[in-house]
C-alpha cells in the first residue's frame, strides 16, 4: 500500500550527500513504487492551490543561491502527469477547494530527494504548491480530499521539514540537538502518532518552542497535508527521525 509520507526534502547539499538520511530514501525508493507521484512542495507557494501540469519532461528550478556550479547543473528527467494532474484537480474541486494550473518545474523541495529515491527519474511527478497562510485545519482538508490516491497507484508526498529556522542551524552537522528542538519534535511526533489533529490544529499556540521550531510555515504544512490525505483508520508510522545541524529535524511520517 502506497501510504501518503511527509518527508523532509533536505539542503542543496542532500544532492551530492551519501548519508544516513539519503540511505533511508534509497531504501524508501526501493521499497515503494508508485505509479505516479503527487508533491507539495514547500518551495512551491501560491495562494490557490496550484497544480504544475505537464506530460513533458519537468524544467529544473535552482532555488538556491551561492553554491557551486554543479549544482546549477544536475538534471532530473522526470516526466509529469496531466492525467494524474486532472484527478488531483478534480478532488480538489469536489470538496470546494479553490486550485488552478499554473507550470512550474522541479525545485530543491522535489528534486534532492527523487534523485536518491528513485534516481532512475522514470515515475512521473506531479507538483502541487501550499499556501503557509492557511489555518492547520485547512491545510489537513487540502489533504483529505486526496485520500484513496493510493489506490490508484498514486503516492502522495508533503515536503518540507517539521523544523526550519536558518538562526538556529549549526554549521557542523553532528552537533548535539538544541533542546527545544528535541522538545517540539517529541511533541509533535506524539500528537502525530495518536492522529490528535485536535492539538495539531492548534501547534502554533500548544506545540513548546513552535514560535522556534516554525518561524514561517511554509516547511511545516506539508506535514499537515500528508497527514490528511491519509486513510483515517489507519495506523501512522515513523521512517526516519534524527536531527541535524543541532536544530534540522528528518522526522518522516507514513500515515
Amino acid at each position: 500500500m502506497l501510504s501518503p509520507v511527509f518527508l523532509p526534502h533536505g539542503s542543496p547539499y542532500t544532492i551530492f550527500e551519501k548519508s544516513e538520511f539519503t540511505a533511508f530514501l534509497n531504501r524508501f525508493g526501493q521499497e515503494n513504487r508508485p505509479k505516479a507521484i503527487v508533491i507539495f512542495s514547500a518551495h512551491f507557494e501560491s495562494e490557490i492551490t496550484t497544480i504544475a501540469a505537464t506530460d513533458d519532461v519537468h524544467d529544473m528550478v535552482y532555488d538556491y543561491y551561492g553554491f557551486p556550479s554543479s549544482y546549477y547543473q544536475v538534471q532530473y528527467p522526470a516526466r509529469g502527469s496531466t492525467i494524474v494532474a486532472s484527478m488531483v484537480e478534480e478532488r480538489l474541486r469536489q470538496h470546494n477547494i479553490p486550485v488552478q494550473r499554473k507550470y512550474r518545474g522541479l525545485d530543491h523541495g522535489v528534486f534532492p530527494i527523487m534523485m536518491h529515491a528513485y534516481p532512475e527519474a522514470d515515475i512521473p511527478i506531479v507538483p502541487v504548491s501550499v499556501n503557509p497562510f492557511l489555518p492547520a485545519r485547512q491545510q489537513i482538508a487540502i489533504g483529505e480530499a486526496l485520500q484513496g490516491l493510493e489506490e490508484d497507484g498514486i503516492l502522495v508526498i508533503g515536503s518540507g521539514f517539521l523544523t526550519h529556522n536558518f538562526n538556529e542551524i549549526d554549521r557542523d552537522k553532528d552537533a548535539p540537538p538544541r533542546a527545544w528542538a528535541v522538545q517540539f519534535r517529541d511533541w509533535i511526533r506524539e500528537k502525530v502518532l495518536a492522529r490528535d489533529i485536535e492539538a495539531l490544529s492548534q501547534y502554533e499556540t500548544l506545540a513548546p518552542h513552535a514560535a522556534v521550531g516554525v518561524p514561517r510555515a511554509e516547511h511545516f504544512v506539508p506535514l499537515l497535508i500528508a497527514l490528511g490525505s491519509g486513510s483515517p483508520g489507519r495506523e501512522i508510522h515513523v521512517l526516519h527521525d534524527t536531527i541535524e545541524h543541532g536544530s534540522l529535524s528528518t522526522l518522516c511520517f507514513k500515515f
